[in-house]
């Protein structure tokens, strides 16, 4: 990891830290797209799954996105296809930029979803730049056991 500091005062943000694993897979990673960058800065949007005793629940931080920007979906039976775009700032030719890190772009994830779940119930909500899929799970059958009376 290497730290480049820009002046001599300390600023915690005007620092740069690099991830020496962050470009790993972009270049396995063929893009859709002609604006790669953009692309790839976004497409590894970042995507908690947990599992309650109900569901399996799926959070993505997804700051700056509208509703209608996004596309939550099922595909194949038990594919969950979260997937979206964040449309890049309209520059102004007056504006001088210092600093653009803000990414913008498409992205795609998708999440193989275990048998127990309920894909034809799945809901979604996106609240403060959060999405939230909730995918329930069905109930757990218990084997009936049925004793047998033994004669004799």
């Amino acid at each position: 990891m290497s730290l480049v500091r820009r002046s001599n005062v300390f600023d915690p943000f005007s620092m740069d830290l690099c991830d020496p694993f962050d470009n790993m897979f972009r270049s396995i990673v063929p893009s859709a797209s002609s604006s790669s960058d953009e692309t790839a800065a976004f497409a590894n949007a970042r995507i908690d799954w947990k599992e309650t005793p109900e569901a399996h629940v799926f959070k993505a931080d997804l700051p700056g996105v509208k509703k209608e920007e996004v596309k939550v979906e099922v595909e194949d039976g038990n594919v969950l296809v979260i997937s979206g775009q964040r449309s890049r700032e309209e520059e102004d030719k007056n504006d001088k930029w210092h600093r653009v890190e803000r990414s913008s772009g498409q992205f795609t994830r998708r999440f193989r979803l275990p048998e127990n779940a309920k894909t034809e119930e799945v809901k979604a909500g996106l609240e403060n730049g959060v999405l939230t899929v909730t995918v329930p799970k069905a109930a757990v059958k218990k084997p009936e056991v049925k004793s047998i009376q033994i004669s004799g």
